[in-house]
């Protein structure tokens, strides 16, 4: 499925590569997408090589992709593997998204999963949420984003034409390090297509990934 003139399909590193609308600046920490009572989730620790990002994975809003995720925690399948994008938009660099997991490693991926949109889970991508990078709907595997300010357009839209990404969680800790991480260098080179200039020139070590105790 075609996502409009401001999307790619580019295989396993697929997905939004400009935003040239619906995007809105947010504060720098991380909040819940939806306020009140907080729904259940389990924390996970990302240990990178530039520090911990702890994540709050939604398993009662999306089930489906929680699951999937944590799936690749408690199988270990995530350590080692890299954050090896970063999209940055605006004048000052502040915001984006930085991506990461196995690129399609067909050692290290398990089978794609059912794609469960925002229309159904009553997420949004705005700051500090993470979601899965895709090609077609139900084709995501382990690659994962983090999106730094609202990113909204990447939602399932009302007219059901575009299901946009799942997001399944939210960062509770380390927003510090995920703003490191948009900032490292980029190769001007490296990358296919519209993502050229998009990969890190020395992609961040995900050393673990583990359930918080």
């Amino acid at each position: 499925m075609r996502r409009g003139p401001v999307f790619a399909r580019m295989g396993w590193l697929t997905f939004c590569t400009s935003l040239c609308f619906g995007i809105a600046l947010a504060q720098d920490t991380a909040q819940p997408p939806v306020r009140g009572s907080a729904p259940a989730s389990v924390n996970v620790v990302l240990k990178t090589s530039l520090g911990n990002i702890v994540l709050a994975v939604e398993t009662e809003r999306a089930p489906v992709t929680a699951a999937n995720f944590l799936r690749y925690v408690d199988q270990k399948r995530l350590d080692g593997s890299e954050f090896y994008r970063a999209m940055v938009l605006g004048d000052d660099g502040q915001y984006g998204l930085i991506q990461g997991g196995l690129r399609g490693n067909p050692k290290r991926v398990l089978k794609p999963i059912a794609h469960e949109p925002t229309s159904v889970t009553g997420l949004s991508h705005v700051n500090g949420v993470v979601s899965m990078a895709r090609g077609d709907p139900g084709t995501a595997t382990a690659d994962f984003f983090v999106v730094v300010g609202d990113l909204v357009s990447l939602d399932a839209q009302p007219n059901g034409g575009d299901l946009g990404y799942a997001a399944f969680g939210h960062v509770v800790d380390g927003m510090d390090v995920v703003h490191v991480i948009l900032g490292q260098p980029r190769s001007p080179t490296a990358g296919q297509g519209v993502m050229r200039g998009q990969m890190l020139a020395m992609p961040v070590k995900i050393l673990t990934a583990r359930r918080a105790e």
